[in-house]
């Protein structure tokens, strides 16, 4: 089934360009979604990373809530169990998650909307190997929006200087083991992302399901080395839905695996705040009229979307 879903060897797009970017738009214009293997980050930084992670959640509640910031839309620090909530969703989503954002100046004329990043001290090695994997997925994010960028005709270099002070967010998701069978709640309701692309390390336990442009929802368990890529709302905006951003949820598996907990650990890149999200002009035809009249700033969509599900 995950096979319907395609996975690309982003080598390619150094030794057979043109061929990729063709392969790879057209993954996205049907799906919103492709796998990315051979993207370069070791597994084994991956794996320190997972390890920090997973030794942050299992420390005692009162001790991670230290690093939950109320009122901040969860922007940074740590998120508790049974905050946010789906878009439309009447139940809360089954899982709790730290925040990493991009280290700043103190001076920077984005300090106000992209705060300090909190780390924890009593995980040695978090803020090194957290802050690790963000940037490397930041370079691997950067590589792939070269590729979209040329298959809709624009330069590979278009998106460098509007994601280079980009509010992007690294967000370690633990959901707990499933104890009761007829809970209402799922561990993430049926959803788009809020950003440009969302880039998933470490998807390979089963649960994500994408929706398919027919209505079905289709598995996409992708192996250990690959990493999930898909296309956010901004993006969509910005491109007049020729990359859509395509419906996801993560089900509670069936019987015993339910007892197990999951985790998972998305990149959301996001532009610079101050980016205005207006359409591109070449992708406006007579088949695809201009669906948005009016511009926004990242920031402005961002705040919009966050007060949706119940994180702002």
């Amino acid at each position: 089934m995950s096979a319907r879903i395609p996975t690309l060897d982003i080598t390619r797009f150094d030794t057979d360009r043109e061929a990729f970017v063709a392969e790879l738009g057209a993954a996205y214009r049907e799906w919103g979604f492709a796998g990315i293997r051979n993207h370069g980050i070791p597994q084994a930084e991956i794996d320190a990373a997972y390890d920090v992670f997973k030794r942050f959640f299992a420390l005692p509640e009162e001790t991670k809530r230290k690093y939950h910031v109320p009122g901040s839309g969860g922007a940074r620090g740590y998120t508790p169990f049974g905050v946010e909530t789906a878009k439309d969703s009447k139940h809360f989503d089954l899982k709790e998650f730290w925040h990493i954002g991009r280290e700043i100046p103190d001076d920077s004329k984005y300090r106000e909307v992209m705060p300090p990043n909190l780390w924890p001290d009593e995980v040695p090695g978090f803020r090194e190997h957290g802050y690790g994997l963000y940037q490397a997925l930041d370079k691997l994010g950067a590589r792939v929006l070269s590729a979209l960028a040329l298959h809709i005709g624009l330069p590979s270099d278009y998106f460098i200087d509007k994601t280079n002070a980009g509010n992007s967010i690294l967000r370690p998701i633990h959901y707990p083991p499933i104890t009761a069978d007829d809970i209402p709640n799922v561990r993430a309701g049926a959803h788009e992302d809020i950003n440009l692309i969302t880039l998933l390390v470490g998807a390979s336990a089963a649960g994500l399901e994408v929706k398919s442009k027919q209505g079905e929802w289709v598995p996409f368990t992708s192996d250990a080395d690959t990493i999930v890529v898909n296309i956010g709302d901004m993006l969509q905006r910005l491109t007049n839905h020729v990359y859509p951003s395509t419906t996801h949820r993560v089900v509670n598996p069936p019987g015993e695996q339910a007892r197990q907990p999951r985790y998972s650990v998305p990149f959301f890149l996001h532009p610079n705040p101050d980016f205005l999200i207006d359409v591109l002009p070449s992708t406006i035809s007579a088949d695809n009229p201009k669906r948005y009249p009016e511009a926004i700033t990242a920031q402005g969509y961002l705040e919009e979307r966050l007060r949706e599900i119940k994180l702002k």
